[in-house]
C-alpha cells in the first residue's frame, strides 16, 4: 500500500530481457534507505518487488503482463521514474490509499503551464471515466492528485510547480502514456452496487 506521495525521482540504468524475466535496474538514493529483499516499491505507480540491490541501485523482475499493460514498457536507460516506498504504519498519509496495481494506461492530451501552475489533461482507455469524480483522487504515474475536471473519458488536474519539478512529469509531453490507478474506494463501491446482495426476509 502507498500514498501517492513521490519520495524521489530515480533513473533507469537498464531494462533488458534476461533468461528468467525482464530485469529493471534503477539508480536511487532515498528509496534505498532501509530497503530489504522482497520490499515493494512503486515505480511510476506500479508496485514491483526488490529482487536485488546495492548501495546505489535496485533491481526488479517485471512480468510480461506488467510490461504489456503499463507504461513500464517504454522505459529505457536514462528514463526518470517516480519512486515511493510502501506505507509504514507509523508514517503519514499525505495523499490517498494507492495499491500500486495499475488500472490502465492514459494518454496526455494537454500539458501546459498556466500562470505559476500547470494544467494536465489525460484521456483514459474507453470507459475509464466512470471511475473518476470531480474533486476525487487519482494516481498518475504514482502521484496522488485531485481531479479538477471530468468530461467523458478525459479528466484534468492542476499541478503546483513543486510536483512538476520533483517528479518525472517535467519530462512529459502531449501524446505520452501514463499509468493510472483509480480511487480504490470508488472501485469497491462500483462493485457492490453492480452486484447487490439479496435482502434477508
Amino acid at each position: 500500500m502507498f500514498t501517492g506521495i513521490v519520495e524521489e525521482t530515480g533513473r533507469v540504468i537498464s531494462f533488458n530481457q534476461e533468461k528468467a524475466a525482464w530485469r529493471l535496474r534503477i539508480a536511487a538514493r532515498v528509496a534505498l534507505e532501509g530497503v530489504a529483499l522482497g520490499d515493494s516499491i512503486a515505480i511510476n505507480g506500479c508496485c514491483l518487488t526488490v529482487v536485488q540491490f546495492d548501495a546505489t541501485q535496485m533491481e526488479f523482475d517485471v512480468l510480461e503482463e506488467t510490461k504489456r499493460l503499463t507504461s513500464i514498457s517504454v522505459l529505457a536507460a536514462g528514463s526518470p521514474v517516480n519512486l515511493e516506498r510502501s506505507l509504514r504504519f507509523d508514517g503519514k498519509i499525505g495523499g490517498h490509499f494507492v495499491t500500486g496495481h495499475i488500472d490502465g494506461l492514459g494518454v496526455i492530451e494537454v500539458f501546459e503551464q498556466r500562470g505559476a501552475d500547470h494544467f494536465l489533461r489525460v484521456r483514459t482507455q474507453p470507459g475509464g471515466g466512470r471511475h473518476i469524480v470531480h474533486k476525487g483522487s487519482i494516481a498518475i504515474d504514482g502521484i496522488s492528485l485531485t481531479v479538477a475536471e471530468v468530461e467523458g473519458d478525459s479528466f484534468a488536474v492542476w499541478l503546483i510547480p513543486h510536483t512538476v519539478a520533483f517528479t518525472n512529469l517535467h519530462t512529459k509531453r502531449a501524446g505520452d502514456p501514463v499509468n493510472l490507478e483509480f480511487d480504490l474506494l470508488g472501485k469497491y463501491v462500483e462493485k457492490l452496487l453492480a452486484h447487490p446482495q439479496p435482502r434477508n426476509a
